[in-house]
């Protein structure tokens, strides 16, 4: 912490002495921010690449989605489920199109929505398919992230969210990321569904072979298994479609949505999936006091309505494009391998010239937001206003920064 100001240091001192150390932050303290650009409370500006792991997709404080939030402030922010709003509705039947589904069960955090999914597929199995009580499975991908609750870091297979935190729940099952021929193998009487993200983020942007997610939508089709696809950080136009299933034209059986669709403002996930699957859950069976909240409604559906022209989709394609051109120059540079989908980059670093938090500090220190993952890697997700030229000036730091 020796690099801040007098300032920043008074701000990290508090967070020091009484919040829990569950995350390790990068040395800076953010006090605005507008569009691609934070700024922290010495006044220095920087580039955010990270884009609160794709919450802020449409950038800080993008105009057409405060006023939405601001006009309902001031008419109404919570009932709780208990009551009807005039929000939730025109919410719920936009994302449902947007989506190409019937039905919507709104949460708040992308955890919650990872959560509801396995309710759901469980619900499902038991009541639909047939399994027996209680023996319902579901198959994972390793490598997987999705969340940090209890159940949810049972089936992970990082020890870093695991150890110390079981026991766990059982009822998953592991295969390979990418390998359909595996999840085949998997499924026997028992498997309700197939959870996975169509790309893996957290563990570096991890893109699977080509056909893999229409294979796995062939194999739950044939096999009676759902498919739920984990798009709370791929989806809202991230990879240059709106849902990164869109980019093998597979339709799964359930969607699990959130960060961006907040607008990065507040939290709001979602399970999207069609009657024959949501339906089955019943009045007082599963539900959460600020989940459908007016408010977030009223965020959302701003903006399912900008994602429905197509603007920030074909501005994270062609962006996208753009950045992994010059990401590709780096690499021999510093640089041992780049992983790309849309606007949404995992770079490892080459150990002998430091690792991921490194170079993530020195680009820091240079204007530029990044975060590392899993040691030699940097992730990149710039929102999706964010200009060719920032894109340009971004890379140069990388260079100059590798280059020592």
């Amino acid at each position: 912490m020796t690099n801040l100001d007098t300032a920043s240091i008074r701000v990290v001192a508090l967070e020091d002495e009484h919040l829990a150390h569950n995350y390790h932050p990068l040395p800076v303290v953010i006090a605005r921010g507008e569009g691609a650009w934070v700024t922290d409370v010495e006044g220095k500006r920087y580039l955010d690449l990270l884009s609160a792991y794709s919450a802020l997709n449409f950038g800080h404080g993008h105009p057409a989605i405060l006023e939405a939030a601001h006009e309902q402030l001031d008419r109404l922010t919570l009932t709780s489920r208990a009551y009807h709003n005039d929000r939730l509705g025109p919410f719920a039947a936009a994302l449902a199109e947007l989506a190409g589904k019937d039905m919507v069960l709104p949460m708040n955090t992308g955890a919650e929505a990872v959560e509801t999914g396995i309710k759901v597929a469980r619900a499902w199995g038991y009541r639909v398919k047939g399994i027996a009580p209680d023996a319902a499975t579901i198959i994972v991908a390793d490598g997987n992230f999705h969340g940090r609750t209890t159940t949810i870091v049972g089936f992970s297979d990082d020890p870093q969210a695991r150890d110390d935190f079981g026991p766990f729940a059982p009822g998953f099952i592991h295969v390979p990321f990418g390998d359909a021929a595996a999840i085949e193998a998997a499924i026997d009487e028992n498997t309700a569904a197939v959870l996975i993200e169509p790309i893996q983020g957290e563990a570096g942007v991890i893109v699977p072979p080509d056909g893999y997610l229409r294979a796995v939508r062939e194999i739950t089709e044939r096999r009676r298994v759902l498919m739920i696809a984990d798009e709370i950080q791929s989806g809202l136009g991230r990879v240059g479609t709106t849902f990164a299933c869109d980019r093998e034209g597979v339709v799964p059986d359930v969607y699990l949505l959130g960060k961006a669709l907040g607008g990065g403002i507040l939290p709001l996930s979602a399970v999207v999936a069609n009657k024959d699957v949501l339906g089955v859950i019943r009045p007082g069976e599963h539900g959460s006091t600020f989940g459908g909240n007016p408010l977030a409604a009223a965020v959302g559906l701003r903006v399912v309505e900008m994602l429905a022209s197509g603007e920030f989709q074909e501005r994270a394609l062609a962006l996208g494009e753009h950045l992994g051109g010059k990401l590709a120059e780096l690499v021999g540079s510093g640089v041992t391998a780049v992983r790309r989908a849309g606007l949404w980059a995992g770079i490892d670093i080459d150990p002998a010239v430091g690792t991921g938090r490194e170079i993530a500090e020195r680009l820091l220190a240079r204007g530029v937001l990044v975060k590392d993952t899993h040691g030699q890697t940097i992730r990149m997700a710039p929102p999706l206003v964010v200009r060719a030229t920032e894109l340009d000036w971004a890379v140069e730091q990388l260079r100059v920064v590798l280059a020592g």
